[in-house]
């Protein structure tokens, strides 16, 4: 049973990712944002990992079955006015929250197809970045993948600005997300562009490259910064536009904590 629309006024948002033990990205670092958006957060873990700012050690997987129930919970009882997903362990996990989401009409819905580690390698087997594609985006009302996530999705190279309208472009027009927001943190150069594609159109959001160390769990933040604004019923692109713009002073003014890739400011 679909518990009822939110209606006492506070915005609810749920996160559906894996549980960071070092407090910097996945579940932790969502529910930071959230709450200083003055949002209430729920959510649902999809994988446990040991790590630090020095790298992960070791995760595994939550059942998709657990997954499940979780989602079946908050949506029984507090219905999110809107969802994110970051880290999805396997084909099963993303089988249960694309059922879940559909089954429970849950949206609007931000995709952060978290594929790709910051050393390049990839975090999933071909067969969960093809139900990711398949299953999820078609759901999203927004997918938020960096040029190596782009480029795993699509399987064509994601280099430049071109190339990254390109793949906005495909994960709309042939993959079936309402908008696609492509980062470009990763590109060469003194500046950052992030293009979005939405409703039609594109938009570059530029911002000046930080030289830092401080970027763990920049795309877990961003994603759900976008979902705490939707929540609170802000349009799509002042979203975007707020996140990003968030998230840059989340960097800036990052606590320089650890000995490796720390973690932003959530309270920027």
């Amino acid at each position: 049973m679909t518990a009822p629309a939110n209606t006492n006024g506070t915005p609810i948002a749920l996160t559906i990712a894996g549980s960071d033990s070092g407090g910097g990205a996945g579940i932790q670092a969502d529910l930071k944002v959230f709450h200083r958006y003055q949002v209430y957060g729920a959510s649902v873990i999809t994988a446990i990992t040991a790590q630090n700012t020095m790298g992960v050690s070791t995760w595994e997987a939550v059942t998709s079955k657990m997954v499940r129930q979780q989602i079946e919970c908050v949506a029984a009882d507090l219905r999110p006015d809107a969802v994110k997903s970051g880290m999805l362990a396997n084909r099963e996990v993303v089988r249960a929250v694309a059922e879940a989401l559909s089954e429970h009409k849950l949206a609007p819905y931000v995709l952060d197809p978290v594929m790709v580690a910051t050393s390049g390698d990839l975090l999933v087997n071909t067969g969960t970045v093809a139900s990711i594609r398949d299953r999820l985006v078609p759901l999203a009302t927004l997918v938020t993948p960096n040029i190596d996530e782009a480029q795993v999705l699509l399987d064509r190279p994601v280099n430049d600005v071109e190339t990254m309208e390109q793949a906005a472009r495909l994960l709309v027009e042939e993959h079936g997300a309402q908008a696609a927001l492509v980062k470009g943190g990763h590109l060469e150069g003194l500046e950052m562009v992030d293009v979005l594609y939405a409703d039609g159109a594109f938009e570059h959001f530029r911002h000046p490259r930080v030289e830092t160390t401080s970027l763990h769990g920049t795309g877990c933040t961003l994603s759900a910064a976008i979902a705490a604004h939707l929540a609170r019923g802000n349009s799509l692109r002042d979203s975007v536009r707020n996140s990003l713009d968030y998230v840059h002073r989340a960097i800036l003014t990052a606590p320089k904590l650890g000995s490796g890739h720390g973690p932003l400011n959530h309270w920027a």
